[in-house]
């Protein structure tokens, strides 16, 4: 579905970099041959992929924050790229719930500054917002919702990408109806895999509950998400910039998720990361106190699949196959091997294959 090969040479400023996504997306880059610019805030966690991964010295890292356009625009001058991928973001539902103006200025803001950065710049002929399938007014219903229905996300993170997605579609219309810059958004399922660390989210806490030896606490295990691997939302991103660039017709807007089977409830897929992991417990526990957050939500990706032919590759067993791989591997504590065991995935997922039969 995608030639990493087209990537080779290619100029591409990546926001976010430093995040789970944008060091997975970072590593293929790297690895394709790309000349990549990452422009972030420091890694968010501690732990942090970044760290790990092994790419720092292999692109040009700039930290700084999307809000601070200055400094955004200068390092966009600098790298002219020809290819933008847009995924800095506050992307933690309940700390949206915490600190709402940060979130606003981060996600609708930041989104602002980057298409400024390419509005006002010749090189750029690609480009992609990374938002996410809570863009969407989430009706609770059993269908996946399409890229033509309504846009008003609940909480502060996901109304605040609701803006971004907005924000996009007109800047793409008052700006570049002309056709010289192909602009997409790709709005993306729930994503599982080796090196997350971030808060509330269910498969860090899986993990950081097995490396403590303590019992994973799910809150609300009836909730019904679209699981998928981290690679399958970073690949299609990928081949959204790839399949624009050589066909302006197909800019548009992609939900990227998995089959409808794939679209499990917190406590099953807690209950796949205990068997598959062992030593490790589940024990239900309501947080009633917490803040809203939605029960059911899915999508509809045929859009994507009938105009570039994707399709998932991962389901989510093997999903959490991954993740258990990739956390036993660093359970080892020989961090000189994670580059490795990312490199081994992505070059698994590409070639299909699997461990979970």
């Amino acid at each position: 579905m995608i030639d990493l090969e087209f990537y080779r040479g290619k100029k591409v400023f990546l926001t976010g970099h430093t995040g789970f996504k944008g060091t997975w997306m970072s590593r293929i880059l790297v690895n394709a041959g790309a000349i990549l610019t990452g422009y972030s805030l420091e890694a968010p966690t501690t732990p942090d992929l970044f760290s790990l991964a092994d790419v720092e010295g292999k692109m040009t890292s700039v930290i700084g924050d999307i809000r601070d356009f200055d400094k955004l625009f200068e390092a966009f001058k600098k790298a002219e790229p020809e290819i933008v991928i847009h995924m800095a973001a506050q992307p933690i539902v309940r700390d949206s719930y915490k600190d709402p103006k940060y979130t606003y200025e981060t996600n609708v803001i930041g989104t602002v500054n980057i298409m400024e950065c390419v509005r006002l710049t010749d090189s750029v002929k690609s480009f992609l917002n990374v938002t996410t399938d809570k863009v969407y007014k989430n009706n609770e219903w059993e269908w996946g919702y399409r890229e033509n229905e309504p846009l008003d996300g609940y909480d502060p993170y996901s109304n605040s990408k609701s803006c971004s997605e907005l924000v996009t579609h007109s800047y793409k219309s008052s700006f570049f109806e002309n056709g010289k810059v192909a602009i997409s958004t790709a709005r993306a399922g729930n994503v599982i895999g080796g090196g997350d660390f971030a808060n509330d989210r269910i498969i860090p806490d899986c993990v950081r509950a097995f490396l403590k030896g303590d019992d994973i606490i799910v809150r609300n295990p009836y909730s019904t998400r679209p699981y998928q691997h981290v690679l399958e939302p970073v690949m299609a991103y990928l081949m959204i910039c790839e399949k624009q660039w050589n066909d302006g017709s197909l800019a548009s807007w992609y939900n990227v998720g998995p089959d409808d089977i794939d679209c499990v409830t917190t406590g099953d897929i807690v209950d796949m990361f205990v068997n598959n992991m062992g030593g490790v417990k589940r024990v239900d526990k309501a947080d009633k106190e917490g803040p809203h957050e939605a029960n059911f939500l899915k999508l509809d990706c045929s859009k994507i699949k009938r105009a570039m032919g994707w399709k998932a590759t991962w389901n989510v067993n093997e999903a959490i196959a991954r993740v258990c791989e990739w956390t036993r591997v660093y359970k080892e504590g020989d961090m000189t091997k994670i580059p490795e065991i990312m490199d081994k995935q992505i070059n698994a997922f590409i070639n299909s294959e699997y461990i979970t039969k």
